[in-house]
């Protein structure tokens, strides 16, 4: 079992311990598994992510926390939860996780993911240039979510 599992079925028991919504502080997730802080946030993008019932709020800095909320979110909810979670770029390994989580919890039928995935890569991309993508994979992504919705 990886790090990654160990963290995940940590959060996942004290979730279950707090009715559903837990507070926890990076830091101490960190020191307590022995890892970097930036395991901890790939830990909550890969497996507490709205796409597997989940919404994470995160606040850096010295009081900083992440609160973790288990919901229960219909399809379109959910599509417009991503849509809003997007932001201004996405690279193609964001994009591909996004895609591949929505085709999991079945927001998204396996097939338009994969549609999508080759519509955003790199290699179509190839005539923007490389400073541009990210922005243009964001937009592309967000406006193929709305015409889902």
């Amino acid at each position: 079992m990886g790090i990654s599992d160990l963290i995940a079925g940590f959060i996942q028991d004290a979730l279950d311990e707090a009715n559903g919504v837990l507070e926890l502080q990076r830091s101490d997730l960190a020191q307590r598994f022995g890892c970097v802080p930036s395991q901890i946030n790939y830990v909550m993008s890969t497996r507490f992510s709205p796409e597997h019932g989940y919404i994470v709020e995160s606040r850096r800095g010295g009081g900083g926390y992440i609160r973790i909320r288990r919901v229960q979110m219909d399809r379109q909810a959910l599509l417009m939860h991503v849509i809003n979670s997007i932001g201004d770029e996405l690279d193609g390994r964001s994009a591909q996780a996004i895609l591949t989580n929505l085709a999991q919890s079945e927001a998204v039928a396996p097939a338009a993911a994969q549609t999508a995935l080759c519509a955003l890569s790199d290699s179509a991309l190839r005539t923007v240039p490389k400073d541009r993508r990210d922005a243009l994979r964001a937009d592309i992504l967000k406006q193929i979510l709305i015409h889902l919705v």
